[in-house]
């Protein structure tokens, strides 16, 4: 049976991943920083559709705990044939009423571990010949929305160019920009879901990863859920971007 890896594996994407990917025969490796909530995690899908589910109890922003994960993805003897890198972190306050040890701590997420995390399975995965890796981005990689929308650009850049230098060796690299996702992420962050964003925004993660995980097997470079957010990425392509920066000044970053 193939084996995925995913992180931030508890809740919201990370969760659906987990679910979809059991659903379709994978053992799982499951990451998350909540090892009780892993724990539960990991029974239910056991018993839901009879898998091998590993976790690994691991904060991402901690190195050495980011190197247990980059060992368990270069261990040739129990490969990996899927990473997701969808951990997540998310900023309320604006960029200088942020302390930089936050800024830095979700950099070192959103950023630091998806390129050491992919580091580490792609050398196995290029010599089998066959894999994947799906980095969760977000719509907000296409604007001018502080730290989190430039780091979330850098992971598109990042998988662009490791699907065009993979591909043609059997690993494909794809990046996911969803949107506003019905999850934990903004009840997290403090932020009400119903002024954040219309109702017409706001998707549901079964759907997100069921439309992602077909574009992964159709071996596309980047997955834009729906037809309004591609719209939106499309507008955002051929607006001025100091008009973009005027726009977003009315969002929350």
């Amino acid at each position: 049976m193939p084996t995925a890896l995913v992180t931030g594996a508890t809740a919201g994407i990370g969760l659906e991943f987990a679910r979809q990917l059991a659903a379709r025969g994978h053992d799982l490796v499951l990451v998350a920083r909540d090892e009780a909530r892993l724990a539960t995690v990991g029974d239910q899908l056991r018993a839901t559709y009879d898998v091998g589910v590993e976790l690994l109890p691991a904060d991402l922003t901690v190195p050495e705990a980011l190197a247990r994960v980059e060992a368990r993805l270069a261990d040739r003897s129990a490969p990996v044939d899927l990473l997701v890198n969808n951990a997540g972190f998310g900023l309320k306050e604006r960029f200088l009423d942020n302390p930089i040890e936050v800024e830095q701590a979700q950099q070192d997420v959103l950023v630091r571990a998806v390129l050491r995390l992919t580091h580490a399975a792609l050398g196995g995965m290029v010599e089998r010949g066959r894999g994947g890796v799906i980095n969760v981005s977000s719509v907000a990689a296409f604007l001018p929305r502080g730290t989190y929308s430039a780091a979330k650009a850098w992971v598109n850049s990042f998988s662009a160019w490791a699907h065009q230098e993979y591909a043609g060796r059997g690993v494909t690299v794809m990046a996911l920009c969803p949107g506003f996702v019905r999850t934990e992420f903004h009840e997290r962050l403090g932020i009400d879901r119903d002024s954040s964003a219309p109702r017409l925004l706001w998707l549901e993660p079964d759907r997100l990863v069921r439309d992602a995980l077909a574009d992964f097997d159709r071996g596309r470079p980047m997955s834009i859920p729906s037809r309004r957010y591609r719209a939106i990425v499309t507008v955002s392509r051929l607006v001025p971007r100091s008009l973009l920066q005027r726009l977003q000044s009315l969002g929350r970053k």
